[in-house]
């Protein structure tokens, strides 16, 4: 049952100091796109972001990902030395002209090296050899990358191998590419770090990081590049600014220019154009709500904690706040009792953001004689309405 509209016209009125801003709507030349805040986890903007596409490199942050479970598992060990094999170097090495630690067969790089590899380096060869270690074979590696994806909530995901190079039915969505890296920054700190260093030498020979936001736009610290032919070029980053941190998804992009300008424009609208309103519970009531059998024909209802809203600016003016609730309320209430649902409803946002309700006061049930007037004024109501 929704509130009655006079009461979501006061509910609006009391919350629209803070919803009340404007700035310009977002677009952007990738086929795939996300802006997720990572306090939240909300998805502030999408295109096509929850569509399967081709991730290239990018899988490489869930190829990390499972060697990271792997050491909280015991399985590996940052020191663990994991030989080269000739696969490994005959795919992921010098030869084939795509990105390559530079490993050398036979050489015993430890965990530690081979994600920085995988990380910094892009090394096709790095991830060859952490599936090979761990898993015996890196079809079974990529099995078990699909595996955890989809306990992570990753439904979108299917890997095909450890690298990102192209396999059919190698895909990923931009969000749960967003959600991925989320959780790893989030649950991996002590290893994150190494998504920031700028290069990495191996075998004399240094290579720098492809990530364009590094050094070139505040707070930006990770995550990783990727390009293929069929997919265009691509891009998971994170940045943070002022004890705010965004994630963002591209693909689909033209040229490694296009991803770096396309990369720092929309990270940058990612803290401007966005905004987080919090309401508070206050003291007063925010609305009323009608009482069944009560002494008191009406209850209030506030918010039980600070409800934070993360959207565009231009959504918070246009933004629709309604209760909802089972009614009328069922004597007897004691205040603190969860009785409705605030709900806003802001465009951009594919579901309204919820927050509990509570009572602000007790509403004890009538006695005998109460609950006997209280019937018989419904009874004679519905008969004069018939």
């Amino acid at each position: 049952m929704l509130l009655k509209p006079k009461h979501l016209i006061i509910l609006a009125a009391a919350l629209s100091a803070c919803f009340s801003a404007h700035a310009q709507l977002i677009d952007t030349q990738a086929s795939n796109a996300v802006i997720m805040d990572y306090e939240t986890e909300e998805i502030l903007f999408s295109k096509n972001g929850e569509e399967a596409m081709i991730p290239a490199s990018m899988t490489k942050i869930m190829t990390a990902h499972v060697i990271y479970e792997a050491i909280e598992n015991g399985e590996l060990t940052l020191e663990t030395r994991l030989p080269v094999s000739e696969r490994a170097w005959r795919e992921g090495g010098w030869a084939t002209g795509g990105s390559t630690m530079g490993l050398s067969i036979g050489e015993t790089p430890t965990v530690e090296e081979l994600l920085r590899g995988v990380i910094i380096l892009s090394g096709n060869d790095a991830c060859i050899v952490l599936a090979e270690g761990l898993s015996g074979t890196e079809e079974a590696f990529a099995r078990r990358m699909t595996e955890l994806a989809h306990q992570m909530g990753l439904d979108s995901a299917q890997f095909e191998n450890a690298s990102g190079l192209y396999a059919e039915g190698h895909v990923i969505s931009a969000a749960d590419l967003a959600r991925l890296a989320r959780m790893e920054i989030d649950k991996f700190p002590q290893y994150y770090k190494f998504y920031s260093e700028r290069e990495m030498t191996w075998n004399g020979i240094t290579q720098q990081n492809r990530n364009p936001l590094l050094g070139s736009l505040d707070g930006a610290d990770g995550l990783k590049t990727g390009h293929l032919e069929i997919s265009g070029y691509g891009l998971t980053a994170s940045a943070e600014r002022d004890g705010q941190r965004r994630i963002l998804v591209i693909n689909g992009l033209p040229s490694s220019q296009a991803r770096a300008d396309e990369a720092a424009r929309l990270m940058r609208l990612a803290f401007t154009a966005f905004d987080t309103r919090t309401i508070e519970p206050g003291e007063k009531a925010l609305a009323v709500l009608p009482v069944w059998n009560g002494e008191a024909r009406e209850v209030g209802v506030k918010l039980a904690e600070p409800l934070s809203v993360t959207a565009h600016k231009s959504a918070f003016s246009q933004a629709e706040v309604a209760i909802v609730f089972d009614g009328p309320i069922k004597a007897p209430v004691q205040a603190g009792d969860r009785i409705a649902t605030l709900e806003i409803t802001v465009a951009g946002k594919k579901d309204p953001v919820e927050a509990p309700l509570i009572a602000t006061e007790n509403v004890e049930k009538l006695g005998f004689i109460g609950r006997a007037i209280e019937g018989l004024s419904l009874k004679i109501g519905n008969e004069t309405a018939s």
